[in-house]
């Protein structure tokens, strides 16, 4: 018998979702590829740094693809793979739940 290494289904989502940005990300991405400065622009209050980072986390994970055009200048544009748009379908509830909430989530304290 192998160890699990999560409790539940939701420990290991948020475990891949981990922190405030990638969740952002997932968002921008769901309606198409993006360059780098598109996707900065898109995600506000983001530093390049961080964003570099978070895509790092994200293509290691599987949840988004790095792709490469070999051309002048160099073009880079990140898109979404199956298991990020599975990710990202399961996080539209939630989302729809926050907008809902959105006024009494602010309120608290």
């Amino acid at each position: 018998m192998t160890k699990r290494t999560y409790t539940c289904g939701l420990d290991a989502a948020i475990a891949v979702m981990g922190g405030k940005w990638k969740g952002l990300i997932l968002f921008s991405l769901g309606e198409g590829p993006l360059r780098f400065g598109e996707l900065r622009r898109a995600v506000d209050g983001i530093s390049e740094r961080m964003l570099i980072l978070q895509l790092r986390e994200m293509e290691h994970s599987g949840l988004v693809h790095r792709e490469v055009h070999h051309q002048v200048p160099p073009k880079v544009e990140y898109s979404l793979t199956d298991f990020g748009h599975s990710l990202n379908a399961a996080m539209a509830p939630l989302g729809e739940w926050g907008e809902e909430n959105l006024e009494r989530i602010e309120a608290i304290p």
